[in-house]
C-alpha cells in the first residue's frame, strides 16, 4: 500500500496540473493561440534549459558509467525501431504512425524521471546519466519518425525526407541543450550565481508549462475516437517495454539507483515534449495528448506494481 500511495503522489499531482489547463480552457482563459505560442515557447526555451541545468550540474569524469549509457541507448534504439517495424504492418491509418510511435516508446525522463528517482534516493547521478545514454535518441529517433510519418499534403521523396530529417535533428533545442550541458559538465563549468539563477528560473518552467498546455490543448471527443490506438500505445509504454527489458538489467548486474533510472525510461509515462513536438511537426497532436493522458493516469498503478516485483526480487 505505501507504494502505491508513493505511485499516486508521483503520478496524480502530474494529472491534475493537466486537468486544470483543460478547466482554463473551458471556461475561455486560454485559447489556441496560447496553446500553440506556449508550445513553441515550451520546445525552444524552457525544456532546453531545464534538460540543460540538469546534466550540466553532473560530475560527469566522476560518477559515468559507460556499461549503464550503452545499455540505455542500445534498449531506447530497439524499442524505438521494433515498435515502428510493427506500426508500418498493423496500424493502417498513416496519418496516426509518427504519433503513435513516438508516445509509445518515449518516455517522461526528464519531466518526471528526475522527480521520481530523487523521491526514492534523494540526490541521484544515474537520472542524469540515463538521460545523456536515452534523452538525446529520445528526440533524435522522434525527428525521424515524425518528419518520415508527417501529414503533409506534398509528397517528398526519401532523399529529401533524410535531408529534412538531419536538418530538423540539428535544430533541434533539446538535443543542443543536451549537447551544451554535456560539455558544461566534462569542463566543470560554474556558473556565476546570477546566471546559474537565471538559468533555474527558467527552466523550473518547463514542467507546469508543459502540462497546463497539454491539457488546455486536449481534444476529449476526438481522442475518444482514437482510444484503441491509444490503448495499445498505453500498453507498449507502462507494460510491455519493461516486461522485456528488466529482466534483462537484472541478468547484467543493475540494481538500485541504476534499476529505478531504467524502470523509469522504460515505464515511466509519455513526456508532455511529445504533444509539442508533435504539433509543430504535423504529427497528430490528438492521439499523442490522447496517450500522455492515459499514461499519467495509468501509471500511478503500473509503476506501484514494477515497483513492488523489483523489491520483491531485491533489485531497489
Amino acid at each position: 500500500m505505501s507504494d502505491f500511495i508513493f505511485s499516486i503522489n508521483v503520478t496524480f499531482p502530474i494529472f491534475l496540473v493537466m486537468v486544470i489547463g483543460w478547466v482554463l480552457h473551458q471556461i475561455g482563459m486560454l485559447d489556441e493561440h496560447f496553446v500553440t505560442v506556449a508550445n513553441k515557447f515550451n520546445f525552444r526555451v524552457t525544456l532546453p534549459f531545464m534538460l540543460f541545468r540538469d546534466i550540466a550540474a553532473v560530475d560527469i569524469r566522476e560518477v559515468f558509467d559507460l556499461k549503464f549509457v550503452l545499455f540505455c541507448a542500445l534498449v531506447s534504439t530497439t524499442c524505438f525501431w521494433v515498435i515502428w517495424g510493427l506500426t508500418k504492418v498493423f496500424l493502417k491509418d498513416k496519418t496516426m504512425r509518427g504519433a503513435f510511435v513516438q508516445a509509445s516508446f518515449r518516455s517522461s525522463a526528464a519531466v518526471m524521471g528526475l522527480a521520481f528517482i530523487s523521491n526514492i534516493y534523494g540526490s541521484s547521478a544515474m537520472g542524469p546519466l540515463m538521460i545523456i545514454g536515452a534523452v538525446p535518441l529520445y528526440n533524435i529517433y522522434s525527428v525521424i519518425v515524425l518528419t518520415f510519418e508527417a501529414n503533409d499534403e506534398g509528397k517528398a521523396k526519401n532523399t529529401g525526407k533524410i535531408k529534412e530529417a538531419c536538418v530538423n535533428i540539428a535544430k533541434n533545442p533539446i538535443i543542443i541543450s543536451i549537447v551544451l550541458g554535456l560539455i558544461a559538465a566534462l569542463l566543470g563549468v560554474h556558473f556565476p550565481v546570477i546566471v546559474d539563477k537565471t538559468i533555474n528560473s527558467v527552466a523550473q518552467l518547463a514542467t507546469p508549462l508543459a502540462l497546463i498546455v497539454l491539457g488546455a490543448g486536449f481534444e476529449g471527443r476526438k481522442a475518444l475516437a482514437k482510444i484503441k490506438p491509444t490503448l495499445w500505445a498505453a500498453s507498449i509504454k507502462l507494460f510491455f517495454q519493461p516486461l522485456v527489458f528488466l529482466p534483462l538489467a537484472a541478468v547484467l548486474g543493475f540494481s538500485g539507483e541504476k534499476m529505478v533510472a531504467i524502470l523509469i525510461m522504460l515505464a515511466s509515462p509519455t513526456t508532455p515534449s511529445c504533444y509539442i513536438m508533435a504539433k509543430n511537426m504535423k504529427n497528430d497532436g490528438t492521439l499523442t495528448a490522447s496517450v500522455i493522458v492515459a499514461t499519467t493516469l495509468l501509471a500511478a498503478f503500473t509503476l506501484t506494481f514494477w515497483i513492488f516485483v523489483l523489491r520483491r526480487f531485491g533489485l531497489i
